[in-house]
């Protein structure tokens, strides 16, 4: 079982984190998000469109200005608090790797924080302990934030990706933060080449098998441009099929720009498998 905010969520029920970007520079969106009221809005579809978590980042990941933990702090803390607001029920995740801005958001309602920098920051599992939130430990290949890989090299990258994450929530629980609201996360393109990245996706099972939930973050992700030849708008293709293998591989949640699309694939993934009755089925019963 897995418990976020509010909410409680079955071992095969596929959960939808939409990403809600606080920065004028993201990568994908441009700063679509960054003003509060088109944020908002953002908000207020994909809940509508199916999505259980919100994801709100204040800095993006990849290399540009520096964004000091006070300016962080300012594009995320007050948003927080006024999604929390407005949709009480909706789980909200925040990803940071710095311990300080996690205190400021679980003060003003987080139920989640998203450490996609691999524990670079230690005292950030400390604050999901404190405040008794989730977390999701992400393998980053000892990268440090904002940085992108070059000539990186695993003798085996799952065997990696499996010690740290695996080690990462231990430690989580041993501080306090409730089990059944640690997450783990292979970190796609974090400290890793596309064929990393695709060989953590092909073997992603063996994440599965640990017994964490695994959480994938794939959307339109360079690994996904870079196989398929595509710029970043037009990767939405190679997300969605990237999705469909995850789920069946028995990934739990997913971290996305494009909620209703991928919506459509989980529920697919998941009346195939088995673990879900088509929403209609009038089909040669006439």
């Amino acid at each position: 079982m897995l418990r976020l905010g509010r909410r409680e969520f079955e071992p095969r029920e596929p959960v939808i984190m939409a990403i809600v970007n606080r920065t004028p520079d993201s990568f994908y969106d441009r700063g679509a998000t960054f003003l509060d009221e088109p944020a908002l809005a953002r908000v207020e579809q994909a809940v509508a469109e199916g999505a259980a978590i919100i994801d709100i980042g204040g800095v993006k990941a990849g290399p540009g200005e520096e964004v000091t933990a006070e300016e962080e702090a300012r594009r995320t803390v007050g948003f927080v608090a006024e999604v929390r607001r407005r949709f009480p029920d909706v789980i909200i995740s925040v990803d940071t790797w710095r311990a300080e801005v996690g205190r400021a958001v679980c003060e003003a309602g987080a139920d989640l924080l998203n450490d996609a920098w691999g524990g670079v920051d230690p005292g950030l599992a400390e604050v999901a302990a404190r405040y008794g939130v989730g977390l999701v430990c992400t393998h980053a290949g000892g990268a440090e934030p904002r940085t992108r890989p070059h000539r990186i090299e695993y003798d085996d990258v799952v065997a990696d990706i499996l010690d740290v994450t695996v080690g990462l929530a231990e430690r989580a629980v041993a501080l306090g933060v409730p089990r059944e609201s640690v997450l783990i996360d292979p970190g796609h393109d974090f400290g890793k080449n596309t064929r990393h990245s695709l060989e953590a996706t092909r073997r992603l099972g063996e994440m599965v098998d640990t017994g964490w939930p695994v959480l994938v973050s794939l959307s339109n992700k360079d690994f996904v441009g870079e196989t398929l030849d595509r710029p970043v708008k037009e990767r939405v293709v190679g997300t969605l099929a990237t999705t469909a293998v995850s789920a069946w591989l028995g990934a739990q949640v997913y971290r996305v720009h494009e909620v209703a699309e991928t919506r459509q694939v989980l529920d697919m993934v998941a009346s195939i498998a088995g673990h879900r009755a088509p929403a209609v089925a009038r089909r040669g019963l006439a």
